[in-house]
């Protein structure tokens, strides 16, 4: 069989794409790779914020439209960039291995965000690590930051900012992690959904190609992914949202902890469940509907009124 890999023209996505490839080479069935890489409308908009322009949904919208026209088999995601309702007819049939779930910190001399001076200016467009940061650090002033890694890395090393935010899986995939000034834990920092996972999306009937896809599961990266994508799902939170959420697997136990907080990080909702690994989904569940309770509906509107 041939699979053509349908993905973005990044470096970071370039390299997920050939990872997923290599990973593939080695299955008897797989007899040919071909990347296909395309430019997406959310790589080419870059003066506007992802909140007005439709969300992280715009970098894998032409991927999908390649797969339904036959031009591609599969694409290669991001998974914390793929919204937790998939459009009909298309499935993520597998999710790799977890890599470093962390938010990194990126400070030109090293500084560790207790270091930076009083109104440091920190460069993030996510208002999950905005609420975080300023729930640290109340009196940092955040701005928008867009692009790739490196015209990110180009912005903090021309002055632009004292210090910005990323994800370190992709600093770490791309080589660039002597960059992180400091790694935040979950106790400081939650992730995204399935943030430092890779994942395959191909068309849902295609049976053939997803029972292929599926022998590249990594079991304990699925739970973790369904736990947290049932979060972001049940409370209708896009890649946007100021909602952040990590599980883990601690022996026979699934751990969840999620948040969700204002922008400004002025109010916010905080639990955690823990259950059978077998029971992820229905564990993410369960927390959505506590955090349900304590408001995280009523903070997720007034988000979306602060920055619609």
């Amino acid at each position: 069989m041939k699979i053509r890999i349908a993905t973005r023209k990044s470096a970071l996505a370039l390299w997920q794409a050939n990872h997923v490839a290599a990973v593939l080479r080695d299955l008897p069935e797989i007899e040919d790779i071909e990347l296909v890489p395309m430019s997406t409308r959310g790589d080419e908009i870059l003066d506007r914020s992802l909140q007005k322009i439709g969300g992280k949904g715009l970098f894998i919208k032409e991927l999908e439209i390649a797969i339904q026209d036959g031009k591609a088999d599969i694409a290669v995601h991001s998974m914390k960039d793929v919204p937790a309702e998939m459009p009909e007819g298309f499935c993520i049939a597998a999710v790799l291995e977890r890599a470093n779930h962390a938010d990194a910190l990126v400070s030109p001399q090293g500084q560790q965000l207790h270091d930076l001076p009083q109104g440091a200016l920190v460069g993030s467009s996510s208002l999950r690590r905005q609420a975080q940061l300023r729930m640290m650090r109340p009196d940092l002033r955040i701005e928008p930051l867009r692009g790739n890694v490196n015209t990110r890395l180009r912005k903090l090393e021309d002055g632009d900012y004292d210090a910005i935010i990323l994800a370190a899986a992709g600093l770490e995939r791309l080589e660039l992690d002597h960059h992180i000034s400091q790694q935040f834990q979950p106790s400081e920092m939650l992730p995204a959904a399935a943030q430092g996972v890779v994942g395959i999306e191909c068309l849902s009937g295609n049976t053939g190609l997803r029972a292929i896809l599926e022998k590249l599961n990594d079991e304990t990266t699925v739970q973790t992914t369904l736990a947290e994508r049932a979060i972001a799902k049940t409370l209708q939170a896009s890649c946007q949202s100021p909602v952040a959420t990590y599980a883990f697997v601690d022996g026979d136990t699934l751990r969840v902890t999620a948040l969700v907080a204002l922008p400004d990080g002025s109010k916010s909702v905080h639990d955690s469940v823990a259950g059978k690994p077998g029971d992820a989904e229905q564990l993410g569940l369960e927390l959505a509907s506590k955090l349900i309770e304590q408001g995280a509906l009523e903070l997720l509107e007034a988000a979306g009124a602060m920055h619609g």
